[in-house]
């Protein structure tokens, strides 16, 4: 009895430890369910983000960054949950059709959200060794709803930026619409056959659709252009949209009609996206590599420097020590480009003999700039090529190894979500100083006022009006971007350092009092800015951005729009007199004039400073 009795007892206990151990794994995985429902559903505050984040496109040079804001009123933020999922299934709906998936997700996400701003994401761009790319997404706050063609090119140039301006440019004219409308007809028929071809009493259209079918697959087969399309092909259209009408009409499941539809569907959407991202990709490709005349032009200089029993040695003058001087600085790799910028410069000024050319670049780059500015002359100015590696300026550099770093680009998309019922997007193009330009006044430590030139600019008037402005105590002189202005930036500016209403300046052509510079310490400011918002993984491209626009807070002086006409590497809209009346051309984006993907309608502009009959440039078919 007793050892009966304490075997039931043992086996009972151990059913209950089991029906526990079930119903805790049960309440695990209805948990589990619950929690991805919640996400899926949106219904989870703390990973919606009306502030915007960085993203990073390794295929690109421009860079970029993505900010989504919404405007709602106030009674749309009062409404309850049951209301707003109500407005989402209805955004969904309007936007599917249009909006890429990721953008679709966040455009969603910001109608969920009802906080003014959330912290930005983990996934910010790395130091600028890691990757090439940085971009700016901020809220619009002006500006009409779109729809149509217009829309789904403002929704490329947010994804690609400046590669679908070029792509809308040089569509070609379609060649195989019909052959398109063929393929689009098959796909239906293919979709309604199976269901058709299971209904007894449908014998005869089953057999019409499948010859059909089998007509349209030996054609598609044989071209792929209209021009090599049959003779009769317009009876094949005719025939198989009247047999498509009447499988329409016929009592087939629909559900099965719509899965096969979807599944084409799906399979065209990859392979058009596919083709896309390639096509965007051999674009950027495109636009970082060095074309082979430049290089071919770099390396005979360089082997001839290495020849050469000419001295070349470059001893530091008066006029490059002088301050009283105009003196003008570039920083550039791109031996063609600054030459460019040192002829049209020299060519529209009254006194070039007080002109004096200071080229800041790599050692790479040194010795074929060194021999080319040596056997050129422009006029009676003075060019003085440096080596910034040679200059021994690392106890004044504490970010990162010291080394040449151009001007910064910056594509700035701007999303708006109003009112959960249209959206708004515009693209902005900016460029700003990158490390090395702040390194001026310990290269040029006897200067005190200097211009500061682009490599992708050329004049078209005599700049020496410069030297004459009264900055007022400024220290940067610059043309304003009031399109981007910094309280639109404020998710990535430490709060209250900044005037929500300043513009955004352009690098390009740009007047520095080096003595003002040195009183206001900016080197040590903007190293220390860096530095404070430094991410522990290293620095980040907005953080770079974001130190250079709080380094001149305060102290920037507004140069005459007319001084400089920005965007002639990836606007194709700008017109005649536009072009005619700025004092500075200013070639910022990926389509450079030296590029074969340039605006064709520019690159006269740049070409007639080229001294295409230069024995240099003939053996090297340098012709832009």
């Amino acid at each position: 009895m007793k050892g009966g009795y304490g075997g039931s007892s043992y086996s009972l206990a151990t059913k209950r430890r089991w029906k526990g151990l079930v119903m805790a794994v049960l309440g695990l995985v209805f948990l589990s369910m619950l929690v991805s429902l919640v996400f899926l559903l949106g219904l989870h505050n703390g990973f919606l983000s009306s502030a915007g984040y960085a993203t990073e496109d390794p295929s690109s040079a421009t860079k970029h960054l993505r900010v989504y804001d919404q405007h709602s009123s106030a009674e749309t933020r009062n409404q309850s949950k049951r209301h707003q999922s109500t407005h989402v299934d209805d955004l969904i709906r309007r936007l599917v059709p249009s909006l890429p998936k990721t953008l679709r997700e966040n455009s969603v996400t910001e109608a969920k959200n009802e906080t003014d701003g959330l912290p930005i994401p983990a996934e910010l761009p790395k130091l600028r060794q890691k990757r090439n790319n940085t971009g700016l997404a901020v809220t619009d706050d002006a500006g009409k709803g779109f729809r149509g063609a217009d829309e789904s090119e403002k929704l490329c140039e947010l994804k690609y930026g400046s590669y679908c301006l070029w792509r809308r440019e040089h569509r070609e004219k379609m060649k195989d619409a019909v052959v398109k409308r063929m393929k689009d007809l098959l796909y239906v028929s293919r979709a309604y056959y199976p269901s058709i071809a299971k209904l007894p009493a449908f014998d005869k259209l089953s057999h019409e659709m499948k010859q059909n079918i089998q007509d349209f697959e030996r054609v598609l087969s044989e071209t792929t252009t209209d021009k090599d399309l049959p003779p009769q092909i317009g009876k094949k259209l005719a025939k198989m949209e009247a047999v498509i009408a009447r499988a329409k009409s016929c009592p087939v499941d629909c559900n099965n009609v719509d899965k096969k539809l979807r599944q084409l569907v799906d399979l065209t959407e990859d392979e058009a996206n596919f083709h896309r991202k390639q096509s965007a990709f051999l674009y950027q490709l495109a636009v970082q590599t060095m074309p082979k005349s430049l290089h071919c032009l770099t390396m005979r200089l360089t082997v001839e420097y290495f020849r050469s029993s000419l001295d070349l040695g470059q001893s530091l003058s008066e006029k490059v020590l002088n301050p009283d001087l105009h003196h003008y600085v570039i920083f550039s790799r791109n031996l063609l480009a600054s030459s460019v910028v040192i002829n049209s410069t020299v060519q529209h000024a009254e006194e070039s003999e007080k002109q004096v050319f200071h080229v800041v670049t790599d050692r790479e780059n040194y010795f074929s700039m060194k021999l080319w500015f040596f056997i050129n002359k422009y006029r009676e100015a003075t060019v003085q090529v440096l080596n910034i590696e040679d200059l021994k300026l690392n106890n004044h550099y504490r970010l990162a190894p010291l080394h040449l770093s151009l001007p910064e680009e910056f594509r700035v998309s701007f999303l708006r979500v109003d009112k959960l019922s249209s959206y708004q997007i515009r693209t902005e193009y900016l460029s700003i100083f990158s490390h090395s330009h702040y390194l001026l006044p310990k290269i040029f430590p006897t200067l005190k006022k200097v211009v500061v030139l682009d490599d992708d600019i050329l004049a078209q008037r005599d700049l020496s009006d410069l030297w004459s402005l009264d900055m007022g105590g400024k220290v940067n002189g610059a043309v304003q971007f009031c399109a981007v202005k910094l309280g639109q930036l404020k998710n990535y500016l430490p709060r209250n350092s900044f005037s929500e209403n300043s513009c955004a300046w352009m690098s390009g052509v740009n007047i520095i009092d080096l003595s003002r510079w040195r009183e206001h310490n900016l080197t040590e400011t903007f190293q220390r800015l860096v530095q404070e918002m430094s991410t522990e993984e290293g620095l980040s491209e907005t953080t770079a951005l974001s130190a250079s626009m709080l380094t001149f807070q305060g102290l920037v002086y507004a140069l005459d729009d007319s001084w400089m006409l920005s965007g002639l590497g990836l606007n194709y809209g700008h017109d005649e007199d536009a072009l005619g009346t700025a004092a500075v051309l200013h070639f910022n984006g990926n389509m450079k004039p030296w590029l074969e993907l340039g605006i064709p309608k520019y690159k006269s502009y740049w070409r007639k400073f080229l001294n295409l009959q230069n024995q240099f440039l003939s053996d090297c078919n340098v012709n832009p």
